[in-house]
């Protein structure tokens, strides 16, 4: 049957409710009421062939609350004269919600609304245009209203999100919330007050001028005639400290496993890196370490090569270790599976790592190989760092 059903008025009114169009008209108080829901209705065929279908219908649109119908006579050779619907409208919002089973929601949404009108009236217009998103914050609103009230008195403060001290608000709250609280405040602040470059998801410190946990690098000098062998063997450093050593070192490599980076063996003039992943950003700023020899040893498999066209952004002489045909099937025994490949081209690449990537990428010699990096025989990192000496 293609005529209008209560249920067809129930799902136009729904679709409303999705689009925000009950809600919003809270915030701007520009009411489209009354609505008039389309109808569909018999023909004068369909009314003689199936007379009681019809009267059934007319019947169930009737019944249904909150809704005004308008009615057309209808006079009929057979049947004599009939009232049938022509028209459905709703007349109020009130009747729309009620009809969506929304009252409860849109009595939330209000409470909303007061409490930004009272604190951040600027935020009506986002109210107005994203009110199911405001609903389904409903819980941390007025958390919410209290961080964005507090960076709006604060912008760009140079302190730890640790630091903002609001009653039963602590920074896990607001890392938490960090998309919602970025759209809010990009609808509050002026637009000197944010980085609009930084993105919420990945900076938000960064975009609202608080205070970065520092980057920290961890090494270990490989040589005992080094400085920093006086220093220890494991250090950690924070980026400015690490910018402004001098470590006298030729050779650095960059590792991204523990075990390896620990277990490194003694090389002439040469210090490790650990852990930097796809984090090579801070290592522009090492003056020295532009002037040394870098070898990056990663998996192999599409990550690790991932990994090292990444590193050559910043450090473009970085040459790789132990990533090779002929490590990987020196070690067939030790093969193992990379879940989720990449499939990028990786343009920093050379010609024999570019071949092997292919070859990883496109799973020419298994489907989906990896040879981790602490799988490859000690005895053989032994003579690959040895060759290292003579650089």
């Amino acid at each position: 049957m293609s005529w209008t059903t209560p249920d067809d008025v129930r799902a136009h009114v729904m679709r409303r409710w999705t689009h925000g169009d009950l809600l919003s008209p809270l915030v701007t108080g520009r009411s489209e009421f009354p609505i008039r829901v389309p109808c569909r209705t018999p023909s004068a065929r369909e009314m003689t062939e199936r007379f009681a279908d019809v009267r059934a219908w007319a019947a169930d649109l009737r019944a249904l609350p909150h809704t005004r119908l308008t009615v057309r006579a209808v006079r009929h050779r057979t049947l004599g004269a009939n009232e049938l619907p022509s028209e459905i409208w709703i007349d109020t919002l009130d009747d729309a919600l009620a009809l969506a089973h929304k009252t409860t929601e849109a009595r939330c949404f209000e409470r909303l609304l007061t409490l930004t009108a009272q604190a951040r009236p600027e935020l009506l217009g986002w109210l107005a245009d994203h009110p199911l998103r405001a609903l389904e914050l409903a819980g941390a609103w007025e958390h919410l209203l209290a961080v964005v009230t507090w960076i709006a008195d604060h912008p760009r403060p140079n302190v730890y999100l640790r630091q903002v001290d609001l009653s039963g608000i602590d920074s896990k709250f607001i890392e938490a919330h960090r998309g919602p609280l970025g759209a809010l405040l990009d609808a509050v602040l002026p637009k000197d007050a944010y980085d609009p470059t930084t993105s919420v998801a990945a900076g938000f410190a960064t975009r609202y001028g608080f205070r970065e946990k520092p980057l920290r690098v961890r090494l270990r000098p490989l040589d005992d005639a080094l400085p920093l062998a006086r220093i220890g063997t494991d250090i950690t450093l924070d980026a400015p400290s690490l910018s402004a050593l001098d470590p006298e070192a030729r050779h650095v490599i960059i590792t991204e496993n523990e075990v390896n980076f620990l277990t490194l063996p003694t090389i002439p003039r040469a210090i490790a890196l650990f852990g930097a992943g796809y984090g090579f950003a801070m290592l522009q700023g090492l003056p020295w370490l532009m002037q040394t020899r870098i070898h990056y040893w990663g998996d192999i498999d599409t990550h690790g090569f991932a990994i090292l066209d990444q590193l050559r952004i910043y450090c473009p002489h970085a040459h790789s270790l132990l990533m090779d045909h002929e490590t990987l099937f020196a070690h067939e025994s030790h093969w193992g599976r990379e879940d989720k490949q990449t499939a990028r081209d990786l343009p920093r690449l050379t010609h024999d790592e570019r071949q092997l990537y292919d070859e990883l990428r496109d799973n020419r010699i298994r489907p989906q190989l990896r040879l981790e990096q602490e799988r490859i025989g000690f005895r053989w990192v032994e003579q690959a760092i040895a060759r290292l000496s003579s650089l």
